[in-house]
Formats: structure tokens, sequence, C-alpha cells
């Protein structure tokens, strides 16, 4: 499985962007897709994730009610829109996936492919 993350960029507070996961190889083994961030000098951490089914979708409470993910089966590719962004969602953002449902949605180690990063920055 591979995946290629796109969408970042440079965007005044209050602005958007919408990120997208292009996911491409043996995609049925795939059970989510999820995003995570990682800011200067911080740890990795869970942005939001989606089944690949497309019905259940889990988010941070520091996003919730302004970022929204989702999926388009026939493009293979997972979106995050990203709205109201403030200055603290300043990080390079990552999508995974993974292949079981064990473990919670939250953990970076429990999602098996990574794909690069792209980097969002939010001027006040």
């Amino acid at each position: 499985v591979q995946l290629q993350a796109s969408g970042g960029g440079l965007v005044q507070a209050g602005g958007y962007l919408r990120l997208s996961c292009a996911v491409s190889g043996r995609t049925a083994s795939i059970y989510a897709v999820g995003w995570f961030r990682q800011a200067p000098g911080k740890e990795r951490e869970f942005v939001s994730t989606s089944s690949w089914s497309g019905g259940s979708t889990y988010y941070a409470d520091s996003v919730k009610g302004r970022f929204t993910i989702s999926r388009v089966s026939a493009e293979n590719t997972v979106y995050l829109q990203m709205n109201s962004l403030k200055p603290e969602d300043t990080a390079l953002y990552f999508c995974a996936a993974r292949s079981s449902s064990l473990g919670y949605w939250y953990k970076g180690d429990r999602y098996d492919y990574w794909g690069q990063g792209t980097q969002v920055t939010v001027s006040s």
C-alpha cells in the first residue's frame, strides 16, 4: 500500500485548506486511513481517521467541528477539509493506513503504512 499526501500550504488564521491522500496498491487490505501531524519540537499527534468504508470517523478534540475527513471511493482518495485554521494547526501532516481493526484509532503505532508529509502553515 502506498500513500501520497498533498494539499498543504500557507494560509492565514481563519482560512481553510483541503489535504488529499491518494491510496494505491492493495487497497482491499485497508481497514482505515487517518491523518496525523507533527509540529516542530512536538510529538506526533492524531488528527482524524476514517474507516475505509467511510462508515466511521473519529477526530481529535482539538479539531472537532473544524476538520472533516471523507473518502471518495472511486478515487481511492481520503480528504481532510480543514476550516477555521489556527496557528496551532501548523505542522507536517501525514496520512497513514491500517490493516487491522485492533487497537485504538488514535495510536500511530497501529498504522502500517505511511505517506510522506505535507506542510501546513497557518499565520496569525
